[in-house]
């Protein structure tokens, strides 16, 4: 019987970048194939033509297309929407329609739950995130089945950003319009980051985040986001309104005080009723649904969602005390499009301009790998910078609305989107313009909503995420990688116990770290000669690889050298010299005999920056006051230009550069 492969949860069905390269498998095939020194491979090999042969076959000639297809060209490349659109085929209309119907259904009630329940704002800010910032991204963005609106954690930064400024804010009479102007302000700043980090090609950041952080981000946030439903959950909101706490676990300790003596009996029992029903609708859906696949499309939450408002309006539950959703002014007392900069807004820019950063990044992280998950599985490539272009522009737009939420893509609401026949934008387009209508007619209807079922939505939105938590921390135990475990679980700290955005500062500063660090240690190999061959293989990698050249250090250098990872160079090759490739503490004695010669492997090194000709010039220089000669071997052309530059090869000798190792072995034999 075979062991199934295990791999963790956040990165099943994920691609965020490709794992094989030919090209890069060409370009090391030396050195995987086993280092036959013959030294011409790497000399001789041809530059690769910025221009493929391939490409270009059924094309016309460059010189011979008119400005007008140039422009058509790269609109269609911008504007992915000027291509499909046009192209437009009925037969892909039923799949988009019932898409985005199903889509509708889902991201309605989860809009109002984010923006009532999260953000600290009115049920209509959230369905206006649900259906403007959509629209813009159908028409730019590259993705086929990303649904755009507003995410939990997203609207709970908001939430906290309102309620944090709203405490030292002087106009204590305007609550509401203050977290208006807050979440309007933030809306826009996040729109115009995600907008010129895609104008100036910075999508690359989605790759910051190690699968171990983001779980134990998410999982994090789905245990703050709990804590907070737990509130309202229970009919403890006014007790909130006094008692005020803050952190996460302030509002832990408050539910340990209040929940057995002040809870709403009738509060606790719609809410809790409420979310073991969706949870058991969830379950059942997933067992059925490979015996019966129409069951996918049934919208158990929007059904529950109507529900509940019946049954509030005809057993008078607002009348004993459960709170409801009541009237929501669309207007929220001006006009419907106002300009986001204005005096009173752009008062809150500073305060805010840090929670924009971190929900920009955050957003995008999720979007992206939303996106890149539906790109592999229907096979079409997606662009981060044009991602960060569509995403931007549509909470730039949002933001003419004040009081909407950042939105961004759902992973869930994407795959639903894909799972219920969507092909194209259009099913974007179907949601976006069934939330609208539903602002206009349904908001009026759900007068008798009880908030406790909104907050009961957001509780299935938890569920889900934290029921993918165990697989990977059963993974990282069984694969006993600590430092990733030990990552994830800082990480899920820090946000519990300080805050969200402790908890993306940490996860990035920590990222961001780990890529410097592995960044700045090159891989060095000392290499050793196949008895009776000329082939020369890494000693601690291949057994057989012998050093039969007493105080000749061979080193392979293997990868490209920069400022980066050329600061520890001089330290590295010492500790080779002193005791090999073992890992040993600085104070035990060297295990290795004196080095007399050290001869530098180059063929990997394809590029050399000015910081990295510098430090071979101190170490040439050092090496040559100590009388150890110094030798460089499969040196690219490009390379020795740089040193004779540098006035490298004035200090070494032109007779130390050699086409091979087994060349510069000949020279040194010789010479003794």
């Amino acid at each position: 019987m075979t062991t199934p492969i295990y791999t963790p949860a956040l990165s099943r069905d994920i691609s965020s970048q490709s794992l094989y390269d030919p090209r890069r498998v060409d370009e090391r095939s030396p050195l995987l194939a086993g280092d036959v020194e013959q030294g011409q491979e790497f000399e001789n090999e041809p530059e690769e033509s910025s221009t493929s042969p391939h490409l270009h076959a059924d094309q016309p000639d460059g010189k011979n297309k008119s400005r007008w297809e140039v422009i058509k060209t790269r609109s269609r490349y911008y504007i992915p929407s000027s291509a499909w659109i046009p192209a437009y085929s009925l037969h892909n209309l039923w799949g988009d329609l019932a898409a985005g119907i199903t889509v509708a259904t889902i991201i309605i009630p989860q809009s109002m739950s984010y923006a009532t329940g999260l953000a600290k704002l009115d049920a209509s800010t959230g369905l206006f995130s649900a259906a403007i910032p959509g629209a813009v991204y159908a028409l730019l963005g590259s993705s086929r089945h990303l649904n755009v609106g507003p995410e939990a954690s997203l609207s709970l930064l908001i939430g906290q950003a309102v309620t944090s400024i709203r405490h030292g804010d002087p106009h204590e009479d305007l609550p509401s319009h203050v977290g208006l102007v807050i979440s309007t302000i933030i809306t826009f700043q996040v729109g115009m980051i995600s907008f010129l980090l895609g104008l100036f090609r910075l999508g690359f950041i989605d790759v910051v985040l190690s699968r171990a952080l983001l779980r134990g981000f998410v999982t994090a946030v789905a245990v703050v986001i709990m804590i907070e439903q737990l509130i309202p959950m229970l009919g403890l909101a006014h007790l909130e309104h006094l008692y005020n706490p803050h952190t996460t676990v302030d509002k832990f300790l408050f539910l340990l005080e209040n929940a057995w003596t002040n809870t709403h009996t009738l509060t606790a029992i719609i809410s809790f009723a409420s979310l073991t029903c969706l949870i058991l609708a969830r379950i059942v859906k997933a067992r059925l649904r490979p015996h019966f696949p129409a069951i996918f499309y049934i919208p158990e939450v929007f059904l529950f969602v109507v529900l509940a408002t019946v049954m509030c309006d005809v057993l008078d539950w607002d009348d004993k005390g459960v709170s409801i959703l009541g009237t929501v002014d669309v207007h929220r007392g001006g006009s419907l499009f106002q300009f986001p900069l204005t005096r009173k807004n752009l008062s809150y820019l500073k305060a805010t301009t840090s929670t924009s950063l971190l929900i920009a990044i955050a957003g995008f992280i999720d979007s992206i790998t939303a996106a890149k998950q539906n790109g592999s599985r229907f096979g079409y490539s997606i662009s981060p910078n044009r991602e960060l272009v569509a995403l931007g522009a549509g909470n730039l737009a949002g933001s003419f609305l004040p009081g909407t939420l950042p939105a961004y893509g759902a992973i869930t609401r994407s795959k639903v989107n894909a799972d219920t026949g969507g092909t194209t934008q259009m099913a974007s387009f179907i949601t976006s313009s069934l939330v609208i209508l539903s602002i206009v007619f349904l908001l009026p209807a759900l007068y008798y909503l009880p908030k406790c079922v909104l907050a009961a939505i957001i509780g299935l939105v938890v569920y889900s995420i934290l029921a993918e938590a165990p697989h990977d921390i059963i993974y990282y135990w069984r694969m006993e990688a600590w430092v990733d475990f030990g990552l994830m679980s800082l990480t899920f700290l820090s946000t519990v116990l300080w805050s969200v955005e402790v908890g993306i500062v940490v996860s990035v500063s920590v990222s961001l770290l780990l890529v410097v660090r592995k960044s700045s240690k090159t891989s060095i190999k000392i290499l050793g000669r196949i008895p009776g061959t000329n082939k020369w293989k890494p000693i601690d990698e291949n057994p057989e690889a012998m050093e039969d050249i007493p105080g000749v250090l061979i080193v392979r250098i293997r990868e490209s050298l920069h400022f980066a990872n050329t600061g520890q160079i001089k330290e590295r090759l010492r500790r080779l010299e002193l005791y090999g490739p073992k890992k040993v503490h600085p104070s035990e004695s060297p295990s290795r005999g004196q080095t007399n010669v050290v001869v530098f492997h180059m063929a990997d090194v394809e590029h050399i920056d000015a910081s990295a000709v510098q430090i071979f010039s101190e170490l040439v220089t050092t090496y040559k006051s100590r009388g150890v000669q110094v030798h460089f071997a499969h040196l690219r052309a490009k390379q020795i230009k740089k040193f004779e530059t540098a006035g490298l090869l004035d200090v070494l000798g032109r007779d130390h550069i050699h086409e091979s190792v087994a060349d510069t072995i000949r020279v040194i034999e010789t010479g003794r």
